[in-house]
């Protein structure tokens, strides 16, 4: 069996098979922000909550509360959290939720696992089956404690040689949605194999988030390789460059030599994606001594509280500030374009975030390339998108 398939059928009560339409059992659930819009629909059904415990509920999105009606949402989900016991509930000082889900163990191996995010596909890091879901199915798995699912089909990654050096894992899934494209996997469960089952959890976490942008249902690690799958892939990364996803889509992959030089307005390090301490190590160690160009805003997001003190026990927060970087409280606001470095018209961005989509970030007029760490810090230093290697 598939990694899928042996995990639905354990939450399923059966034995399935990809293509099987399935009512199954749920370990964890979460919402960010979103949570009001569950509370809403959670209300209307008129249900009682299934199981308190089991829910998560972290704020994230719009942090601090960037205008009156985030405000007011926020207000609605304390209240709620408060009236009916929700024990699992991180307020805007605590991170974001993918990094906050698996932090605190809430995701773990073999769980069954729902979120009302389309990067909930991150906890397949740790050997989860985890996916996103809309806010009113979110609030009827509130009720029910079940989700109702397709089986999908599996495909097997594997990954062969050794990193070039400046190439991470972010150059990686890159690398590996320039080749299949978004739609290259869509409701899809992709299993990986090879040189990356070797890296780091933070960077698994990048993989299995980044496979949200082929349309990926589920990304994991820790699967045996020995299922059925519908479709083999390999990559050979020994060679490549650091990548580059041009505007305005994710696929649109080039290599950094393509597009150096670009002017960017801003640069962006941080998030779900690439907000982890080895992160911010990567891009602290290019940019210790030097000054980020005097045209270029440079925004640095950990992507929890606990990330951003280890950062400070390290220095590497000073070294940032130094740089002349501003260093924001952990949050999505940036990344989703709702604030904390919206762009304007004309502008261009430098993001080692997740999505690239014309007005991501701001402006429909404005322009995002998405890119490792590692690029991002040499671009801010540059004012211009620069390679990595030669730092």
């Amino acid at each position: 069996m598939s990694m899928a398939e042996e995990i639905i059928s354990k939450h399923a009560g059966q034995k399935v098979e990809a293509g099987d339409i399935v009512e199954a059992n749920v370990d964890k659930v979460m919402s960010h922000d979103n949570a009001a819009l569950v509370i809403k629909k959670f209300k209307e059904i008129g249900g009682k909550l299934w199981d308190a415990d089991k829910i998560v509920i972290i704020l994230d999105h719009r942090v601090p509360a960037n205008n009156i009606k985030t405000a007011e949402a926020h207000k609605s989900i304390r209240e709620f959290v408060k009236e009916h016991g929700i024990k699992n509930f991180y307020d805007i000082n605590r991170g974001i939720c993918h990094q906050v889900m698996i932090e605190e163990g809430h995701a773990k191996h073999g769980m069954l696992i729902v979120g009302t995010d389309s990067h909930t596909t991150s906890y397949g890091a740790v050997g989860a089956f985890s996916t996103g879901i809309g806010a009113t199915e979110m609030a009827s798995v509130w009720t029910t404690g079940k989700i109702w699912l397709k089986v999908p089909e599996s495909y097997k990654i594997t990954v062969n040689g050794k990193l070039p050096y400046m190439v991470f894992a972010k150059d990686v899934i890159l690398h590996i949605i320039g080749e299949m494209k978004a739609d290259g996997a869509n409701y899809k469960a992709c299993e990986f194999y090879g040189m990356v089952e070797n890296l780091p959890l933070a960077d698994k976490i990048t993989i299995s988030n980044m496979s949200m942008e082929m349309g990926a249902k589920a990304a994991m690690f820790g699967g045996d390789g020995k299922g059925y799958y519908e479709k083999e892939f390999e990559f050979d990364v020994s060679n490549i460059s650091p990548k580059i996803a041009a505007p305005h889509s994710v696929d649109n992959v080039k290599d950094v030599e393509e597009v150096e030089g670009i002017e960017v307005n801003q640069a962006v390090l941080g998030s779900c994606t690439n907000g982890r301490i080895e992160d911010l190590r990567i891009a602290a160690k290019i940019l210790k001594g030097r000054k980020i160009s005097k045209w270029t805003r440079m925004l640095v997001f950990p992507a929890s509280m606990n990330v951003y003190r280890q950062a400070l026990d390290e220095g590497l927060i000073k070294i940032f500030v130094d740089a002349g970087a501003v260093v924001m409280n952990p949050g999505c606001g940036c990344c989703l374009g709702a604030h904390q470095g919206i762009l304007a018209s004309g502008e261009r961005a430098i993001s080692s975030t997740n999505r690239n989509f014309r007005g991501r970030m701001g402006s429909k007029e404005s322009e995002v390339y998405l890119a490792s760490p590692a690029t991002v810090a040499a671009s801010a230093i540059e004012g211009a998108i620069t390679d990595p290697r030669k730092y």
